[in-house]
């Protein structure tokens, strides 16, 4: 092969290969779009939600708004959401004094709801959700809608952090931390 014809055949495969790189970053700009609006989405229904608590009470996630709230969906027979409320409820009562609203939404039975906050002594309230409220973790990320699965809100509304699995102690107050030591 004459040695033009190899350099042209390399010019091309090279400019082919800029050409797909430039339309892969653009459709992956495109995708990361699409996932924020879909968050934005899945955050203006979660502020929406109407829930009644462990007592029946109808509890509007909007009433916390201006605190950094702490989202966790969860439900009683999730081995690793029963591991992790031990250190949510570290996490609450040890930023107690701080503008943050842990909540749980719990995909579960009200009376079994209720006897877990007995006995986990559970500070914070624990809202009774129905499977179809799960739904908003996929605007999230969390597409097979697992469990455990936290969205920490800014002060200002805005998801800053989502964890699907079990978060620990430490882990959670330093997310929470950060946004509280943040300028509104």
């Amino acid at each position: 092969m004459r040695p033009y014809v190899h350099y042209l055949l390399v010019a091309i495969v090279a400019g082919l290969a800029g050409t797909a790189g430039y339309f892969a970053n653009r459709e992956m700009g495109t995708r990361d779009a699409l996932h924020e609006n879909s968050a934005t989405a899945a955050t203006t229904a979660l502020m929406a939600l109407r829930l009644p608590d462990t007592e029946g009470s109808i509890q509007p996630v909007e009433q916390w708004r201006g605190k950094v709230i702490v989202a966790n969906f969860w439900a009683t027979w999730c081995p690793p959401c029963r591991k992790e409320i031990p250190d949510f409820v570290a996490a609450s009562r040890g930023l107690g004094e701080y503008p943050v609203q842990f909540v749980g939404i719990s995909i579960d039975m009200a009376d079994k709801v209720k006897a877990f906050k007995r006995e986990f002594d559970v500070p914070y309230p624990l809202l009774i959700a129905s499977p179809d409220v799960l739904g908003l973790a996929s605007g999230f990320g969390n597409a097979a809608q697992g469990l455990p699965f936290t969205v920490i809100l800014d002060r200002n509304g805005v998801a800053r952090h989502v964890k699907l699995g079990a978060l620990n102690q430490s882990e959670l107050e330093g997310k929470i931390r950060a946004l509280l030591d943040e300028k509104s």
